[in-house]
């Protein structure tokens, strides 16, 4: 199996009406499916009396071989999720105030979007035929790496003089006759 694979997944986004009095809808994520058809626009897949579900997007799910350990963890949630971050972009058409940025299989890759405050992440169940592709990808790639603990090296500096070792008054008499170029007794 290489080690790099795309697999290209399609992004529905539900726009959903809510009793809010400054927000009239809200959008969020709401599945991924494979073989998706190429889109150039949104594309409305049904709607209902309180919400419009659209292809929004067609984007890769990316797995690498250095991004196992994410994706291993995902799968051991009982519940393998694809996380997809809406970017809202206000200067969009009006119609979709919101931009699907990416999808991912890995949680370390959302998180790193989650701190940022300006994307929001969701989590939608990840088809079948992708959770086997991608324990396949960890099974053939992943390798458990033994933690090390860090050790402290040592740093030691010669001083000149250590506090309290004599009394201040010699010190000082010591530094003067330094300066005058007496040399002092080192």
């Amino acid at each position: 199996m290489s080690s790099a694979i795309s697999v290209p997944v399609g992004v529905v986004v539900a726009r959903e009406k809510i009793d809010h009095p400054w927000q009239e809808y809200v959008w969020r994520a709401v599945d991924v499916f494979l073989h998706p058809p190429e889109i150039s626009g949104w594309r409305e897949l049904r709607r209902d009396e309180k919400s419009v579900y659209y292809h929004a997007a067609t984007l890769p799910i990316e797995l690498h071989r250095k991004e196992t350990p994410g994706y291993k963890t995902n799968l051991e949630t009982g519940e393998p999720a694809v996380y997809v971050v809406l970017r809202n972009d206000p200067g969009a058409d009006s119609d979709w105030p919101v931009t699907v940025h990416m999808v991912t299989a890995s949680p370390h890759d959302a998180q790193a979007y989650a701190e940022s405050g300006l994307e929001t992440i969701e989590l939608v169940p990840m088809p079948q035929l992708l959770i086997e592709l991608v324990r396949e990808f960890v099974d053939a790639h992943h390798v458990d790496e033994r933690f090390v603990k860090r050790q402290r090296q040592k740093f030691e500096i010669e001083e000149e003089h250590r506090f309290g070792q004599e009394p201040i008054f010699v010190l000082r008499e010591r530094m003067r006759a330094r300066r005058r170029g007496e040399g002092g007794d080192d």
